[in-house]
């Protein structure tokens, strides 16, 4: 299969960062350039991760073709069997070499170092020039490209400055030493090992966090009682934080507002002030228009071009501020609701899985013949533990492998890192198979502790990934900048696992094609002898505090309220949030039944009563028109008179129905309108 496997992950990979950025990113709103800066962030990432089991397994098929060439020529079965002992003894016996086998994923010479050049240089482009400045460039208030583009220069001054400033140092310091000379080559060893550095530096710290984390909070999340608890716990932090993100609206539409009055159509601002309007939720939008029409030409104080480019940043902030907070209050409700439905299924001795509403379980296709409500409730309440809680422990171990292996990686004789003793068993064997799964379940599993802590991580409001298409543009680009630095170095951490850099192993054999486009590190000894090798061992410290917790501590102390378990305001909290869960449940289950309730009503008396009325009318019409008035049958009169109670409770239904329907997008639990015909009241506000 020359070159099929490399065709393969390229395109499965592709799908992985596409999905990825539809989950988190919006496709149709956001700008083109930034779609396509994180898409191919992202996807270079990926693919580094993917390809480099592939380069391992070929490299080895290499080194064996290479050792097999050095031997001399095996001795065949005849020579051997007519050779006397005598001559066994002058002539010690030749070991036949095993053949080596091509694997099935061998991918031809001179592919891997252009496909490494062209990734590698291209995901540095793309982290610490093109991303950058594209964030800015998002970030930016201003209203033209121009205004835009200088922004993001005079922003990022500083930035590329202190790049420069580091590699010019680093270019002195090779230059003091005269047994160095000065190369192109030795220049991008340099900047590759700066780069490097700092990414390794970065990746130690996120590594540490996610080696206890992940399989703890999978152990965690088996206990239904915790995840109850720390649902609560997050539903009170963002009640607060949902109350604070519409204030912070309503306050920078008041802003607006202002501007909107102040500046009219003849000024030269207005076109400015229009796309600043654009930016605002449409119920603000339309009662701007309705104070505009009812002001009495009162002048304002007039903003100036700088004051309207940063309230330009202050609308499009607050608005994707308030448009997040809403999703994930809404998303934290279901979890919460869930959460209490399996408390409720799991005390049912009913093998049949209990949600609180009708509309919270799904009607498609899978939750009617595959998820049906029992295979719910055996999943939820009885395998659902012991598969999380067997997990947990798989990841333990993945993680205590881990850190062994990074604090005796550099020791080759004995071979102590597990990575490269697992490696060098399947080489033996020319297991190639083998050989390509430990490296892909190893460095996927060290992606998975880097790359879920930056996807978990949050600084303030300036980076936040939040998935339904609710992350802003800075946050994707931040992330694919992450992503590019952090990459290289954790897969140059992994080669030293498995002793395939012989910048730390020390030893003799070919090289692999990504660790060929990085040069010899040894141009820096004191990064590639000291750096490199003793720094990862941090991880260990790292782990340690992570498993006490003394971050969430710290930053519980500074005010940054965490979860902890052994805490009276965290106790409080979660306190606070169950009875907002309850409250919104009660919301919800009183919205739902008065749907229901109309839709009864409807049912009843808009088709069959409709229908049975006119015909009774109609048959009583033909029976008495030749009867006296005063004749009429007691039962005439009975039915009028419930026929008139029933009319009567019809128009206050519907009376009641028309108020709701005054309130904008108005819409059911289950995603239905509450009435089947819009409003009469106000029709020419629109004129």
């Amino acid at each position: 299969m020359s070159g099929g496997a490399l065709a393969v992950v390229v395109v499965v990979v592709f799908l992985l960062a596409f999905y990825l950025l539809q989950r988190y990113g919006d496709l149709r709103r956001q700008q083109r350039m930034v779609l396509l800066g994180t898409l191919l962030s992202w996807y270079l990432c990926f693919l580094i991760v993917f390809i480099l089991p592939l380069d391992v397994s070929t490299t080895i098929y290499k080194q064996c073709v290479h050792d097999n060439a050095k031997q001399p020529t095996p001795v065949t079965g005849a020579r051997r069997t007519n050779q006397t002992d005598d001559n066994s003894s002058v002539h010690p016996t030749v070991s036949v070499p095993k053949l080596c086998e091509e694997p099935w994923s061998y991918i031809p010479d001179g592919i891997l170092p252009v496909f490494w050049r062209v990734v590698y240089w291209t995901s540095q482009f793309l982290t610490w020039l093109l991303l950058p400045f594209m964030q800015s460039y998002a970030r930016s208030g201003a209203f033209s490209r121009v205004g835009k583009i200088k922004t993001a220069l005079i922003e990022n001054a500083i930035y590329y400055g202190t790049y420069l400033l580091i590699f010019i140092s680093l270019l002195v310091y090779v230059a003091a030493h005269p047994q160095w000379q000065l190369s192109w080559r030795e220049l991008q060893t340099i900047g590759i090992t700066a780069a490097n550095t700092w990414g390794l530096f970065l990746l130690v710290l996120l590594l540490g966090y996610g080696l206890v984390e992940i399989p703890r909070s999978y152990w965690l999340s088996s206990s239904h009682g915790y995840l109850m608890a720390k649902t609560y716990f997050k539903a009170a932090k963002m009640a607060t934080e949902k109350v604070s993100a519409e204030e912070n609206l309503a306050d920078v539409m008041e802003e607006v507002a202002g501007v909107h009055e102040s500046v009219r159509c003849n000024h030269c601002l207005r076109k400015c002030v229009d796309t600043i309007i654009t930016k605002c939720p449409t119920e603000y939008k339309e009662e701007m228009g309705r104070t505009v029409e009812s002001s009495c030409g009162e002048q304002n104080v007039l903003p100036t071009k700088r004051g309207l480019i940063k309230l330009h940043k202050k609308v499009i902030s607050a608005v994707q501020r308030h448009g997040q907070t809403q999703v994930k209050w809404s998303m934290l409700l279901d979890e919460a609701f869930h959460l209490e439905d399996v408390a409720k299924s799991q005390s049912c001795p009913v093998r049949h899985f209990i949600h609180g509403s009708p509309t919270e379980h799904c009607s498609g296709w899978i939750h009617r013949f595959i998820y049906t409500p029992t295979v719910e409730w055996y999943w939820e309440c009885v395998f659902r533990q012991g598969f999380y809680r067997l997990l947990a422990v798989l990841l333990c171990l993945l993680s205590a492998a881990v850190v062994w292996s990074e604090c005796t990686f550099f020791t080759t004789h004995p071979v102590l890192s597990l990575f490269a003793v697992f490696v060098q068993m399947a080489e033996k064997q020319h297991n190639y198979i083998c050989i390509e799964m430990v490296c892909f379940v190893s460095i996927l599993f060290l992606c998975v502790c880097v790359y879920s802590t930056v996807f978990r991580i949050r600084v303030f409001d300036y980076y936040y990934l939040v998935p339904h298409h609710q992350t802003d543009a800075y946050s994707l680009q931040f992330s694919g900048m992450l992503f590019c630095r952090l990459t290289p170095p954790l897969c140059l951490n992994f080669l030293g696992l498995i002793h395939m850099d012989s910048a730390i192993s020390h030893q003799d054999r070919i090289q692999t094609s990504y660790t060929s486009i990085m040069g010899s590190m040894r141009v820096l000894y004191f990064i590639s002898d000291g750096f490199y090798i003793y720094y990862p061992m941090l991880v260990l410290l790292l782990c340690f505090a992570t498993f006490y917790s003394l971050g969430s501590r710290c930053l519980n102390l500074l005010g940054f309220h965490q979860y902890i378990t052994d805490d009276h305001l965290t106790s409080d909290l979660v306190d606070e949030g169950r009875e907002l869960i309850r409250r919104e449940r009660r919301k919800r289950q009183k919205a739902e039944d008065g749907e229901n309730r109309r839709w009864a009503w409807r049912e009843r008396y808009g088709v069959q009563g409709a229908t049975g009325r006119t015909r009774g009318g109609y048959t009583e019409l033909k029976d008495d028109q030749s009867r006296p008035v005063p004749e009429i049958n007691s039962s005439v009169i009975t039915f009028t008179r419930r026929d008139r109670e029933e009319e009567e409770q019809k128009r206050g239904l519907l009376r009641d129905n028309s108020s709701d329907e005054d309130s904008p997008n108005r819409r059911s639990t289950g995603g239905r309108y509450l009435s089947l015909s819009p409003s009469r009241t106000g029709i020419f506000d629109d004129v």
